[in-house]
């Protein structure tokens, strides 16, 4: 059984913005593609335990603001150094003017 947890409306992110979200001990970053898709990873940055959200975030990726590693906002592939390991993403939906994620 999925547990959804409600983040936010689809409003209160930016085109191409991201938000953090805290749920228990968890850190999460809900970003907003530049085709308002709404997609969720782990906000720590694999690298050096950064928060992600204050990254820039741009054409579906995030860029960590310590080290200028590089995620796919979509996916949480991680794809230039120093960045080497993925993100976990985390099923996101938008339903009655929510938007949720699966954890």
């Amino acid at each position: 059984m999925a547990n959804w947890s409600e983040v936010c409306a689809p409003d209160d992110i930016g085109q191409e913005g991201v938000i953090r979200f805290t749920q228990g001990s968890k850190i999460y970053a809900v970003c907003r593609s530049p085709d308002d898709r709404f997609y969720c990873t782990d906000d720590i940055c694999t690298h050096e335990h950064v928060d992600a959200t204050d990254g820039l975030v741009m054409d579906n990726t995030s860029e960590c603001p310590r080290h200028d590693g590089v995620f796919d906002c979509r996916t949480g592939e991680a794809f230039f150094a120093p960045v080497g390991v993925n993100l976990k993403s985390h099923p996101t939906k938008s339903e009655n003017g929510r938007i949720l994620i699966e954890i």
